[in-house]
């Protein structure tokens, strides 16, 4: 196992939100990473402040959508360890499923737009190869249960996923 190059490591949260018809919500991005592609919301830990995970995951739920959750609308189903991510940086990702649906579409922001789109649907959107590889069918496989895993993203290099925990609920819908 090679330790990769020394790139800046940063910490963040994926979210999953959906809207009373289980339709997922996805932010087409106006910034980087993955700038034009549709994906989950989430943000950076704020790790000057001792931000947990929750705690930023409740933040950007209510700074992107305007939604209001609680800690215990949060399932924590997954961390991924992304090394060399596009060859800028390594990064670790706390997953969420929000229990909470939804009432509507939220506006638009400064980082995009926001859609709702079915499952089906998100697999002819423009979302980032990663995800389409590795982050949605860990999604359909471990959103009731748990996953932590390591992702191998050395561009040029075929993409490498290398599980290191799971303790997975069938996903009964």
């Amino acid at each position: 196992m090679s330790a990769g190059p020394a790139l800046p490591f940063k910490i963040s949260v994926l979210v999953f939100m959906h809207d009373a018809q289980g339709r997922q919500l996805l932010i087409q991005r106006t910034k980087a990473p993955n700038k034009g592609c549709w994906s989950p919301i989430g943000g950076k830990l704020e790790m000057a402040t001792g931000e947990s995970p929750f705690e930023c995951a409740v933040r950007e739920i209510g700074e992107e959508t305007g939604a209001t959750v609680a800690t215990t609308d949060l399932h924590l189903f997954g961390m991924i360890s992304e090394k060399g991510y596009e060859g800028q940086s390594h990064w670790l990702m706390f997953l969420f499923d929000c229990r909470k649906p939804l009432a509507g579409l939220p506006e638009t922001i400064d980082e995009g737009k926001f859609g709702f789109f079915s499952r089906a649907e998100v697999e002819t959107t423009a979302i980032p190869d990663t995800d389409r590889i590795l982050l949605w069918p860990i999604f359909d496989q471990h959103r009731r249960g748990f996953i932590a895993y390591r992702a191998e993203c050395d561009p040029g290099q075929p993409l490498r996923m290398t599980i290191e925990e799971t303790d997975t609920q069938p996903n009964l819908d």
